[in-house]
């Protein structure tokens, strides 16, 4: 194991990257995403709180058996996250992967050719 400083060179490629309109595009698409989401599902997570905590009325209403409203939004919870999981998933090798392939692509072109 080395302590030595990486290279110039190669740090100078990767701040080059970084400050890249393509880069910068890239962040944006996958902020346009996580973002909103993450909130949706904060905001859909804090209903599902407060009416536990302050409609104990309404979350206990039996809807078959003994399964009532609290519990179908308690297993709603897992199923929000899966459907987040999954819809990123596809949104990421739609509109993120191909443009972080190009930008790896790019960056390994030009690490070999120097």
């Amino acid at each position: 194991m080395t302590t030595d400083a990486p290279d110039a060179a190669a740090s100078e490629k990767y701040l080059a990257v970084q400050n890249s309109e393509e880069f910068a595009g890239l962040r944006k698409t996958l902020r346009g995403f996580i973002f909103p989401m993450t909130i949706a599902f904060f905001l859909w997570y804090a209903l599902y709180v407060l009416l536990s905590a302050y409609a104990r009325d309404f979350m206990s209403v039996k809807l078959i058996g003994n399964i009532n409203v609290a519990l179908l939004f308690g297993l709603l919870q897992f199923v929000t996250t899966f459907l987040i999981a999954w819809l990123y998933s596809r949104f990421a090798a739609r509109r993120v992967d191909p443009i972080a392939d190009k930008i790896q692509a790019e960056l390994k072109a030009d690490g070999e050719a120097k």
